[in-house]
């Protein structure tokens, strides 16, 4: 039976209190996207349920007004 040693993630903005979670601010929320332009799951990013629930909120709000793209189309 083979291990896995799970890495420890720490949440992005409870080590940077100085960045604030915005949908302006598209250079932070783009590292929270997946290639395909999907949110990245909180076990994966590291976020805490109540950061998570903003980031959510922002990167909707920044697709809404066509700051992102709602897929990423690779051609």
């Amino acid at each position: 039976m083979s291990t896995f040693k799970k890495k420890n993630l720490t949440d992005f903005f409870i080590n940077n209190k100085n960045v604030p979670i915005d949908y302006k601010n598209t250079n932070i929320l783009k590292k929270f996207i997946s290639p395909e332009g999907k949110i990245l799951p909180s076990r994966r990013s590291g976020l805490v349920s109540k950061n998570h629930r903003k980031l959510a909120k922002a990167i909707k709000r920044a697709r809404m007004i066509n700051l992102f793209p709602f897929i990423n189309q690779n051609n």
